[in-house]
């Protein structure tokens, strides 16, 4: 008769990406089964019994084995493996109310009776019995399909089987056999053959012997379950953390690695720069500060600078380059490095601009990049500057501040031959400099509100008491809010 256990309850898929959930289905349907063999009278000498009993064994084993095929899977596989196990439960759950079914009217099944649905447990389960006494060997139907032996050939004897036997796992099956006819163990344990049609599978076998009246072993009764599929999946599963581990190893090492790259080619100093000229003209403070993206856990191509000049001016500088990683970090420090040559070597920021265009046209690792590049003349308070593609800088004066008026040019690395204006702004005592890179502004591709907030900090930033204070109000106001990119933040505060 039908199970009571599924009477009205169609196996249906578990909602995807919750391991949980499918664990705790697992558990639920093993609880089932244990429930069906606990309330199954069991006669030992009736082979219909044993059929019975041997349902649910294997019906516990293939849901044992799918809990630990979960285990790996929550221990840390991609969400696609987790989806996949979904669909895999659905179809336990659908062999599993045959099975119950079967193991609930052990005649029918015994009989050879067709299982209800195709691919169940029964399909891929088969029963033998090695009589010892009279050297009888009977097979069930469903044996001769696991091995693909023809039934006219007749089943195989115990000393006949090892020869479709996997060599390496010869040894196994005959310690399992003599184990169980010697010393009366029940057999349980794996072993491969290759089929006539030369496919290999993997076989689970549960076996024990049947006593006669005085207590010996008059024969040993089996049942084998083709779990080739089942393993197949285990090692992708296995095969797929392994490679996850692998993968998230080299994600670690690559962000260390670009860590330590960003640590060496960005500025040394921390918290406030003071260029201190010995000549007419006011000092600058400068700070600067990375955000990292709360998106990512890479590094990415942002930068600041500031460094003095041999002939006494000042070089401020944010940039950034496309991608994340190792790749970015080092075009970064190469780029970075350029610029500061060619600003020791006294090449001005627009020309210095074309050339780090062709540079990075023409790098090995091609990518594309924002730069604003400004050097300060102190003596005439001046500052000159060129820009890539970038968010210019901000100018706070008298407690309010604006945008300075971008001059001409393109990203780096977009065009050949790409020339580049230059703007000049003379500074007074007290002004504000901010500049940044787009990832501290932007939202959804736009930065004019980002911009604006920018500007509303005037009243705290005029209120600082120098440039590292003015950093910190501006990480305070961009820093916690979730970012998709790295950025940058640089103050420059003109003394008195």
């Amino acid at each position: 008769m039908p199970s009571p256990l599924y009477a009205d309850r169609p196996a249906q898929p578990p909602e995807p990406g919750t391991v949980d959930a499918l664990i705790s289905q697992t558990r639920r349907l093993r609880g089932d089964v244990d429930a069906v063999r606990r309330d199954a009278v069991l006669d030992e000498d009736d082979p219909k019994n044993r059929w019975q009993r041997a349902l649910c064994d294997l019906a516990v084993h293939q849901l044992d084995d799918l809990g630990a095929h979960l285990g790996q899977l929550k221990a840390g596989v991609p969400d696609e493996f987790v989806l996949s196990a979904g669909a895999d439960l659905a179809e336990v759950e659908a062999r599993a109310e045959d099975d119950i079914e079967a193991a609930s009217d052990p005649g029918a099944a015994y009989a050879g009776a067709a299982p209800a649905r195709t691919g169940s447990l029964l399909s891929r389960v088969g029963s033998a019995e090695w009589n010892l006494l009279n050297d009888e060997v009977s097979w069930s139907d469903e044996l001769y399909q696991i091995f693909g032996r023809n039934p006219e050939s007749g089943p195989m004897s115990l000393d006949e089987l090892p020869s479709m036997v996997f060599a390496e796992d010869q040894s196994v099956l005959q310690a399992m056999v003599t184990d169980c006819l010697i010393d009366g163990k029940p057999i349980d344990g794996e072993f491969r053959v290759v089929r006539t049609d030369g496919r290999v599978r993997t076989l689970h076998m549960m076996g024990e012997p049947v006593l006669d009246s005085d207590g010996c072993t008059a024969s040993m009764w089996a049942v084998l379950r083709d779990v080739s599929e089942l393993r197949r999946s285990e090692r992708a599963v296995r095969e797929s953390r392994d490679s996850l581990q692998r993968s998230r190893h080299i994600e670690r090492t690559e962000r260390r690695v670009a860590v330590e790259l960003q640590e060496a080619v960005l500025p040394p100093w921390r918290g406030s720069l003071s260029f201190a000229h010995g000549g007419p003209g006011a000092p600058l403070d400068v700070a600067g500060h990375y955000l990292p993206a709360a998106t990512t856990g890479l590094i990415g191509g942002d930068w600041y600078d500031a460094l003095a000049l041999p002939d006494g001016d000042a070089l401020l500088t944010v940039g950034d380059l496309t991608g994340h990683g190792v790749s970015a970090t080092s075009s970064m420090a190469m780029l970075l490095g350029a610029l500061r040559g060619m600003a020791v070597a006294g090449i001005r920021p627009g020309a210095l601009m074309g050339h780090l265009n062709q540079l990075l046209e023409t790098s090995v690792q091609p990518a594309l990049g924002s730069a604003v590049c400004c050097r300060y003349e102190p003596a005439s308070q001046t500052l000159t500057w060129a820009q890539a593609g970038h968010p210019a800088p901000l100018l706070f004066r008298d407690g309010t501040g604006r945008a300075l008026k971008r001059p001409d040019g393109v990203l780096l690395g977009a065009t050949t031959g790409a020339a580049y204006e230059e703007a000049a702004v003379r500074l007074l005592p007290g002004d504000l400099l901010v500049l940044h890179t787009d990832g501290l502004t932007r939202r959804g591709g736009l930065d004019d509100t980002g911009t604006q907030r920018l500007l509303d900090l005037a009243p705290r930033l005029a209120g600082a008491r120098d440039a590292q204070d003015c950093v910190r109000s501006v990480v305070e106001e961009f820093g916690e809010a979730p970012r998709e990119d790295d950025a940058c933040v640089m103050v420059v505060r003109v003394g008195h």
